[in-house]
């Protein structure tokens, strides 16, 4: 299914993770994780932000993909189902045969 994770850093974690070098370390395991077929990075409510767009196979990956942005970064996570336009055309057509 494809969902959309959005990562909130504390700003004072994430500070330190830039100065070290951990935080580029943890966004390119993700990507590696994840294989997103969109990765966004900014500014979110007032601090950090990435966004990834990709395809969770199962929920049981929850944990592995939740804990290094809880635990190196002091996030706040978001996770959803999204669509893309192929998706909500094919939903809505579903919609009219029904």
């Amino acid at each position: 299914m494809r969902v959309m994770l959005r990562a909130y850093m504390d700003t004072q974690i994430s500070n330190e993770a830039v100065k070290n070098g951990s935080l580029q370390k943890i966004m390119q395991s993700m990507a590696e994780q994840l294989k997103p077929e969109a990765a966004y990075f900014g500014p979110g409510e007032g601090g950090r932000c990435c966004t990834f767009v990709f395809d969770m196979q199962d929920s049981s990956q929850l944990p592995s993909i939740a804990e290094p942005l809880f635990d190196g970064l002091g996030a706040r996570i978001e996770i959803q189902p999204v669509m893309n336009s192929e998706d909500l055309q094919k939903g809505l057509a579903a919609v009219k045969r029904g």
